[in-house]
């Protein structure tokens, strides 16, 4: 059993987005949204879990069958178990279809890592 959490990124289905994070040069971070950020990062940290994040994000439509995505260089179960890892850390939902697993980024993934960035790449 793993005792990771979803990162909150997302409120109410239909409410606005609620970041993990503020920009690195707004204010230090809190404990707890250095410990959100951490997780991102560290399931990005592997090169086959960034390979399959950028080929679910990048993917017609917006989400990728597994079928799809599995040519990364390494075994099927390797596939799953990163996918779940990203799962984990909040980077990914999935949804069966039949035999099949679809895969998305949560909506608010890429824009909440790209504020935390670019406010760090601005006061540069």
């Amino acid at each position: 059993m793993s005792n990771a959490k979803v990162l909150p990124l997302l409120e109410a289905e239909g409410q606005s987005v609620a970041p993990c994070c503020p920009p690195l040069t707004e204010r230090p971070m809190t404990a707890g949204e250095a410990e959100t950020a951490a997780r991102m990062f560290k399931a990005l940290g592997d090169p086959v879990r960034l390979r399959l994040f950028s080929a679910v994000a990048s993917h017609e439509g917006g989400e990728a069958c597994v079928c799809d995505i599995s040519d990364v260089g390494v075994s099927q179960p390797t596939v799953s178990h990163h996918l779940k890892k990203l799962k984990e850390a909040g980077l990914l939902t999935s949804e069966r279809r039949g035999t099949w697993v679809y895969y998305r980024v949560q909506p608010s993934v890429l824009a909440v890592m790209g504020q935390l960035l670019v406010g760090a790449s601005a006061a540069g």
